[in-house]
């Protein structure tokens, strides 16, 4: 049976509590879930405490975030199967953590004075699951106190988006420091969905040097024509091929659901071998 190895919950920007997801992937007849939150250690930590929920079996797994500064371009890696213990994967997710908190404060305080009613207390009090303020969780403050029409629509566009008026990004590590943090904690490093933004050149980069285990192929935001290339990638390479929905509940711009996207049983079996050697 299949598995979904992409998904968030409210221990980062997601909508719905870790406990929920095993319930929605059972009833999508999955077998095997990865909850793979933002730079969270939350994540890895509820996959190891829960090795089987509703007959699915969880992969321990986070979502790290790098910048390739030579295209200046946004990366996304996912990590399977690390060490919970790794002081520079703890390190690492502290880190993101803590940037990402300073500049959602500060939209928040800009917020609070463009919308009298809104208050950055309330968004802190919705992050608590991860402790991490995100640019939904502001929006969902927003949207309740009827200031929004949407987590990603009209509304978020001015606020949030290419030169919005409260926009603050956090700094990124490297690629390269990103990879060494997932290979000291003995992880499985494969590469998000390259069409995102737009890193078909650097994944390739990344495959032939032998620095990545693998690329999410089946996302539903990668292209017919980036699909076709990043599987010729991956059998060249003899890369692991995986496949996850992205899932964030309610927190998107379109519908995705979760299963939508999935990894078949040769690759989780492969996932599993790999990460087991690893650990020795």
């Amino acid at each position: 049976m299949p598995g979904d190895l992409h998904t968030h919950t409210t221990f980062s920007d997601g909508s719905l509590k870790a406990d929920w997801l095993p319930r929605l992937a059972a009833r999508a007849g999955l077998s095997h879930l990865a909850i793979s939150d933002h730079d969270s250690m939350h994540s890895v930590r509820y996959g190891y405490a829960n090795r089987l929920r509703e007959n699915v079996r969880l992969i321990p797994a986070t979502e790290l975030t790098a910048f390739d500064f030579e295209r200046g371009r946004r990366v996304h890696i996912l990590c399977y199967w690390p060490d919970e213990t790794c002081p520079d994967l703890i390190a690492h997710c502290q880190l993101m953590a803590d940037r990402r908190n300073a500049v959602c404060r500060q939209s928040g305080r800009e917020l609070e004075e463009i919308y009298p009613q809104f208050r950055l207390e309330d968004a802190l009090a919705l992050a608590q699951d991860g402790g991490v303020l995100y640019k939904s969780t502001l929006m969902q403050v927003l949207c309740d106190y009827g200031l929004a029409d949407g987590i990603y629509k009209e509304t978020y566009k001015p606020l949030f988006g290419k030169g919005g008026k409260v926009l603050h990004d956090p700094d990124y590590q490297t690629v390269d420091q990103v990879l060494d943090v997932i290979h000291k904690a003995r992880g499985v490093a494969v590469f998000a969905h390259p069409s995102v933004y737009k890193s078909m050149e650097l994944v390739t980069e990344l495959a032939l040097a032998g620095r990545i285990d693998g690329i999410e192929i089946e996302h539903p935001r990668n292209t017919p024509e980036d699909k076709q290339v990043l599987y010729q990638l991956a059998a060249q390479c003899d890369l692991l091929v995986t496949g996850g929905s992205d899932f964030h509940g309610r927190n998107t711009g379109s519908p995705r659901a979760l299963g939508m996207c999935r990894t078949g049983d040769d690759a989780l079996a492969r996932l599993e071998q790999l990460a087991q050697t690893r650990k020795g």
